[in-house]
């Protein structure tokens, strides 16, 4: 589990101080709740975020465990290391945004006939409850042919999850190389 600690102060200086330490600077908020300013390991957190199986991970901030989401996260421009990271608070029946991860399998058709496999979203914006929340979507792209896409329209989309997205935009095709 991921372990962080309370930031006391929120300035400048402070926040400097902690990002030369090694720690990621994070905020914590969710419906209801006052936010929490906390920062973590950054190698720890990076480690987590890569092992973990769902979009709800578990923290331990101060003396608190917390079920949360990566709602956003900040890059340096120059070299490319995360400096700050917004949290969302996962709370039981309280319906909020989420982004699921699509992942594709199989081998599309149109490879053979001079396609290129794109894959145009990689993540979709969902309306849920965080106990009904799928992993991912799964979308199986071996029929797919040379102009095939799959649609968001095309997904699976249940009575608990709503998918916000734009219905005619495409999530996956096999476009023609040039």
């Amino acid at each position: 589990m991921l372990e962080g600690i309370i930031r006391e102060s929120i300035s400048k200086a402070n926040t400097k101080a902690l990002r030369n330490d090694g720690y990621l600077i994070a905020n914590i908020y969710g419906k209801g709740v006052a936010n929490i300013h906390c920062a973590f390991k950054m190698n720890d957190f990076i480690k987590t975020l890569k092992t973990k199986t769902t979009l709800i991970f578990p923290v331990k901030v101060g003396s608190q465990t917390l079920e949360v989401v990566v709602q956003e996260y900040q890059k340096d421009p120059v070299s490319s290391n995360i400096v700050h990271v917004d949290l969302l608070l996962a709370q039981k029946g309280i319906v909020s945004k989420y982004k699921v991860p699509v992942k594709i399998s199989g081998i599309p058709v149109g490879l053979k006939n001079k396609g290129v496999l794109l894959l145009s979203k990689k993540r979709i914006t969902v309306e849920s409850a965080p106990e009904n929340l799928p992993a991912s979507y799964d979308i199986d792209v071996s029929k797919l042919d040379v102009g095939d896409s799959v649609l968001i329209r095309d997904l699976a989309e249940t009575s608990k999850v709503k998918i916000i997205e734009n219905p005619s935009v495409a999530v996956v095709g096999v476009i023609k190389a040039k």
